[in-house]
């Protein structure tokens, strides 16, 4: 599963996302914001994320900033947003096990590449009551993305068909995030194998079945 890629906490309100940008100048402007929004954070932290700092390393005057993005919660939001906007798709290795073992080293790349992007936006989703809504819809699209290795799994009568998706998905995904962002554990090359076996183990015993 692919992964991500201000002014401090905000009132904790959670906005709409924001509406898809046109064309032209706009989507120019959008893209070298986002890009000084990731550059920023990667190399200086949340703490020294605002939006002047974004506007000057973006070359766009501030109040351009400003009247679209609000502040830097609306910076952050709109940064998941663009990458929920892929055409990503999970790859189909003939098995469960090997689909999410694929799957894994997806997210493990993404969590342990220096640096990371992705830790640094889950990071700032802790800060920002707006990228962390941002967060959640990307990965209810990611996961609403994986449901496939399920239903291949499924077809294939490899785990039953009452099997919760989303529950194997996250049995499957959790280790990762547990090891590599909560305990900070070393990167380990065999953990998305071993936590992929696990998960399909258990699926094919039933534990993610429906009653």
């Amino acid at each position: 599963m692919t992964s991500a890629a201000g002014p401090r906490p905000d009132d904790g309100g959670a906005r709409t996302a924001p509406a898809r940008r046109p064309g032209g100048r706009s989507a120019l402007v959008r893209a070298r914001v986002l890009d000084a929004v990731r550059a920023q954070l990667l190399e200086h932290g949340y703490d020294e994320l605002t939006v002047d700092a974004v506007a000057a390393r973006a070359g766009v005057h501030r109040t351009t900033v400003y009247r679209r993005w609000r502040d830097v919660g609306g910076l952050l939001a709109d940064v998941l947003d663009a990458a929920g906007g892929d055409d990503w798709r999970p790859r189909d290795t003939g098995s469960l096990e090997g689909d999410l073992t694929a799957l894994n080293r997806e997210v493990h790349q993404a969590l342990t590449e220096r640096p990371s992007i992705t830790a640094a936006l889950i990071a700032a989703s802790f800060r920002s009551a707006e990228a962390a809504e941002a967060l959640r819809r990307f990965w209810d699209d990611r996961y609403a993305r994986c449901e496939a290795v399920v239903d291949r799994a499924v077809r294939r009568g490899e785990i039953p068909a009452a099997t919760d998706a989303r529950r194997l998905l996250v049995a499957a995904t959790a280790p990762l995030y547990h090891h590599l962002v909560l305990l900070r554990t070393p990167p380990d090359p065999g953990l998305p194998g071993h936590a992929a076996r696990a998960a399909a183990l258990a699926a094919s015993a039933g534990a993610f079945a429906e009653p």
